[in-house]
């Protein structure tokens, strides 16, 4: 036998009862051929059995502490849940409304153009202006104000 194999046993002796038929069967014919892994396999379930013998007890405080965690634990994914449902239904609105309102903005942009007797580059350059000035605007004034919402919910500097 290799030492792969000697391995691979103890690794499937340790999974203990989630094995695969395949799993199982090849376990098996190993332990057949195999002293040393069987001898393992057999310590290893007397481990167990030992194990689920002791009775193990916990008190009420640690009882108490466990499930207010575990609830506040729950509390914290159901908000991350509701929150990520917001970002995502948001994010989703947005770009329908962007892809409706850039066309009626460009035909209104095309339309003024037009009407002014401006170039064609001239109208579709003022449209891009148009279109990332809210961007420009935000990004100056984060700038300006020299701050940032950090992980937590509070402003760092």
């Amino acid at each position: 036998m290799t030492a792969k194999a000697h391995e691979e046993a103890r690794k499937l002796i340790a999974l203990g009862d989630s094995l695969s038929q395949a799993e199982y069967a090849w376990l098996r014919a190993h332990l057949d051929e195999c002293e040393d892994c069987r001898q393992h396999a057999e310590t290893a379930q007397q481990m167990a059995q030992w194990m689920r013998a002791i009775p193990i007890a916990a008190d009420r405080s640690l009882v108490r502490t466990t499930q207010m965690r575990v609830r506040a634990r729950a509390e914290q994914l159901r908000h991350r849940r509701e929150r990520l449902f917001l970002i995502t239904f948001s994010c989703a609105l947005v770009a329908i409304s962007s892809a409706f309102s850039t066309a009626i903005v460009w035909k209104s942009f095309e339309w003024l153009g037009h009407w002014a007797q401006l170039p064609t580059p001239a109208w579709q350059a003022g449209f891009a202006l148009f279109w990332i000035a809210p961007t420009l605007a935000a990004s100056l004034l984060f700038l300006g104000h020299g701050t940032y919402l950090g992980s937590n919910g509070r402003t760092r500097e």
